[in-house]
């Protein structure tokens, strides 16, 4: 299997303001090139584009091909649901509306701590193996956006999970939010495969700021941030959600003709990293002294680093999420009492209430 999925999450539109005006023709055209060129794994969810994602791929590709050129990745929305009926239902509509009779891969979306609750009462997990031991799905996993802790906790209690899709790029690797690289090291840990999704943090890493591009040394920014990943040991599929030909053509060819990093290259990319990073919005260097002082123990350096990587790269649905996840386990900003302890404790004399202010108004 060739390494680049085609994501189903950014499809091309005849209206930017309507979801269910996918451009069927210029998406078919987009399927004939992947295809033609040896690529045939497809990613879809349930909420993409209202569920417009998965009917769009039943026209391109399942009543177009036949069934065993190809292989098609689902999720169960963790989020919505209802009851443990409810999984049934979606996934029977899952089933439906991309023409097939089994998922190659299927996943929980987003597991995360902050759904947790939910979905241990229906009992997702034992929902998924059901139906790979039906037939229904071959390969069986989760997507997650959650800590390093949370994901070793899931594989160390549900070792049936055969592969997982992290958030990873080169931007992400070191972030203390985030966590690519410790999630992927767990994921090595129990030898599970990797798909990874946001190699380009949505297109971030494409239109990265001028003087952070002219670093980039005979590489273009997306052969960069591919390369990095496929340098990695474990990777099975990276995700793109390609929504013109052009960035089909060239991803497609980056995969065919891809070379490790060297070692230059690596630095070149760790300087694009340090330069993107250090035009940040809040001049917080994450020193934690203030979290020493705070009087309720708010982790004041992580919603920093969260607030300058949205206002950086524009990520404010991944971001968001992360926000979210990590709220609903501790202590929010909004929490603050203003009692201004932190203050006297901070090296670069920040106003931090004023800038969890800040924080809030961005993320709530």
């Amino acid at each position: 299997m060739k390494k680049l999925g085609f994501g189903l999450m950014r499809l091309p539109l005849l209206d930017k303001n309507n979801k269910s005006s996918i451009n069927q023709e210029q998406f078919n055209k987009m399927v004939d090139y992947f295809m033609e060129n040896g690529f045939n794994y497809f990613d879809t969810a349930y909420t993409y584009f209202d569920g417009n994602s998965e009917i769009a791929f039943k026209k391109a590709v399942v009543e177009r091909y036949p069934r065993e050129s190809f292989l098609i990745a689902d999720k169960l929305p963790i989020f919505d649901l209802k009851s443990t009926q409810h999984m049934y239902e979606i996934f029977d509509k899952q089933l439906e509306r991309c023409g097939v009779d089994y998922f190659d891969y299927y996943m929980l979306h987003n597991i995360s701590t902050k759904h947790e609750e939910k979905y241990t009462k229906i009992d997702s997990f034992k929902f998924i193996k059901d139906k790979k031991k039906e037939g229904k799905i071959k390969h069986i996993g989760i997507s997650c956006h959650d800590s390093p802790e949370f994901l070793e906790n899931i594989l160390k209690n549900h070792p049936e999970i055969e592969f997982v899709q992290l958030q990873i790029n080169y931007i992400d690797w070191t972030n203390n939010t985030i966590q690519s690289m410790k999630c992927y090291e767990v994921a090595c840990k129990y030898k599970k495969s990797i798909i990874v999704m946001e190699p380009l943090k949505g297109g971030a890493l494409v239109d990265i700021p001028n003087k952070s591009r002219k670093l980039f040394q005979g590489m273009s920014p997306v052969e960069g941030a591919f390369r990095f990943i496929l340098s990695l040991d474990n990777i099975m599929i990276i995700l793109s959600g390609m929504n013109k030909f052009e960035q089909i053509k060239e991803n497609t060819k980056i995969i065919d003709n891809f070379k490790p990093l060297t070692k230059m290259e690596y630095e070149i990319l760790n300087n694009v990293r340090n330069r993107i990073v250090c035009d940040k919005t809040i001049d917080c260097t994450y020193c934690n002294y203030c979290i020493d002082a705070c009087s309720i123990n708010i982790n004041i350096p992580k919603f920093f680093e969260l607030y300058n990587t949205q206002k950086l790269l524009k990520q404010k649905h991944s971001i968001g999420m992360y926000y979210r996840n990590y709220i609903s386990k501790n202590i929010s900003p909004s929490e603050c009492i203003k009692c201004n302890n932190c203050i006297d404790y901070c090296p670069q004399h920040i106003n931090i209430p004023r800038n969890l202010e800040k924080v809030l108004n961005e993320f709530e």
